[in-house]
């Protein structure tokens, strides 16, 4: 056993999405998002599972913040759903969803955990994507709007923002590779949606600041590590651009007011270039607070012409994998933060990490030993990384409980909470027992194997 100690300071939480948890999505006066539909539309969600009751944290979310007090954490990320604000995405502003998130947002003060807010986990209402959506200008205004209305409203309540949850999975996931919402096939409309979305961020931050928004605001990519498969310099290159569409992509325009060149010309001799206006790049780059990271996985990755846009893929090393078939290595977690220093030593906190097990009840208990090995290993790479003089603040496991996994529908259980979908009943795992233990003693023990090297 070894004894891995952090900072007394160090923020212990867990995330959550909107869309993923809340369900009454034809309740207080909400719009309907582009994952409304996209969830009925045939073929796109495992099993046709939808968000429309999820989790029910709409009604029950007194009981999911009493979970949360006993688990001990002291920060909960969550989303809020843009369509419950202003239902068509640019209209009149709905006070009944305005009024639910401050009612839950009051109700995690006193149980005395600090709210840290995303103002867009992937929700966009159904209107504006019908009129263009990211890729549309009219949209990037109306998400400052939206920002705006949130900033107000909450301001003094809420001290740790983030504009946008993972903008890869918005923009290439969802407009390249058609995987989520809403669904496209198109590199060029993928490269515009990933462009509005910077835009749309650096203009928020722009109000943010003009307002006297408490707090520190930021954004929360996901990313990967690659390493090459052999020494060749296709392997690399094909490496460096799995990194660089996660990370560099969206991060060199806000840290330096620019897109990756080499980027850029891979794109172009693919026929697609990036809609930039006069003075976006000065937008986009307004200086940030703090930066999320959400990390689950690595890859050893080589050169394939026919493996889409950025001809590399992923090769099977035999590795351990977690139930949706990620494989487990938390040494890109480590590789990874020391490679996000050339933008400087940012104040970083992990905004998700977690593990896909679908383990059961059995005999009233969830025993998913393999989530907290994953957690063992990726919180020990922590300290080793806090150890190295990061400024790595925080740890946010995902997730709180078993939710909607988007087009994974419901078969998918990243949870420290068990959730029976017909009854709705929450069961702590072992997980939340485990997790529960290392924020009490705010240390972590593991076993020898689970040591960093």
């Amino acid at each position: 056993m070894t004894i891995f100690k952090f900072p007394q300071d160090f923020r212990w939480g867990t995330a959550t999405a909107s869309y993923q948890i809340e369900g009454a999505t034809q309740e207080g006066g909400r719009g309907v998002s582009i994952w409304d539909t996209f969830a009925r539309t045939p073929g796109k969600v495992y099993n046709g599972d939808n968000g429309d009751v999820a989790c029910d944290s709409y009604h029950r979310y007194e009981e999911d913040i009493e979970l949360m007090k006993k688990l001990g954490i002291n920060t909960y990320r969550f989303s809020i759903a843009w369509p419950r604000i202003i239902p068509d995405g640019d209209g009149e502003i709905n006070r009944e969803g305005l009024d639910f998130y401050h009612r839950f947002v009051d109700a995690l003060i006193a149980a005395g955990i600090e709210p840290f807010l995303t103002l867009y986990h992937w929700d966009l209402p159904q209107t504006l994507e019908d009129d263009g959506g990211w890729g549309n200008r009219r949209t990037v205004d109306a998400f400052v709007k939206y920002a705006e209305v949130i900033f107000k409203e909450f301001s003094g309540k809420i001290n740790f923002w983030l504009t946008f949850n993972e903008p890869w999975c918005i923009a290439f996931l969802s407009n390249l590779l058609g995987i989520h919402a809403p669904g496209n096939k198109d590199l060029q409309t993928s490269i515009n949606v990933a462009h509005g979305l910077l835009v749309a961020h650096g203009k928020a931050v722009q109000s943010f600041r003009r307002l006297g928004t408490t707090g520190q605001i930021g954004i929360a990519p996901n990313v990967c590590w690659a390493e090459p498969y052999s020494k060749s310099p296709e392997d690399q290159a094909a490496c460096d651009r799995s990194i660089a569409l996660n990370t560099d992509w969206f991060l060199d325009p806000i840290y330096k007011g620019s897109y990756p060149q080499f980027m850029v010309d891979w794109f172009a001799e693919a026929g697609a270039t990036v809609p930039i206006q006069e003075g976006d790049m000065e937008i986009i780059s307004q200086p940030i607070d703090l930066l999320g990271i959400n990390y689950y996985t690595m890859g050893i990755n080589r050169f394939n012409p026919e493996a889409g846009a950025l001809q590399s893929e992923e090769v099977d090393m035999g590795l351990t994998k977690t139930d949706i078939g990620w494989p487990v290595e938390s040494r890109g977690l480590y590789e990874f933060m020391h490679y996000l220093q050339k933008y400087g030593n940012v104040d970083v906190y992990i905004t998700e990490n977690g593990a896909c097990i679908n383990d059961d009840l059995e005999n009233g208990k969830i025993n998913d030993d393999r989530r907290i090995s994953y957690y063992e290993q990726h919180l020990a790479q922590i300290h080793r990384i806090i150890n190295d003089g990061i400024n790595l603040k925080g740890y946010m496991a995902w997730s709180l409980m078993d939710n909607f996994e988007w087009a994974e529908g419901y078969r998918m259980r990243f949870g420290l909470v068990h959730m029976d979908y017909r009854s709705l009943v929450r069961t702590p795992k072992e997980s939340y027992y485990w997790y529960q233990s290392v924020i009490k003693n705010n240390w972590l023990e593991t076993r020898n194997e689970h040591n960093p090297q």
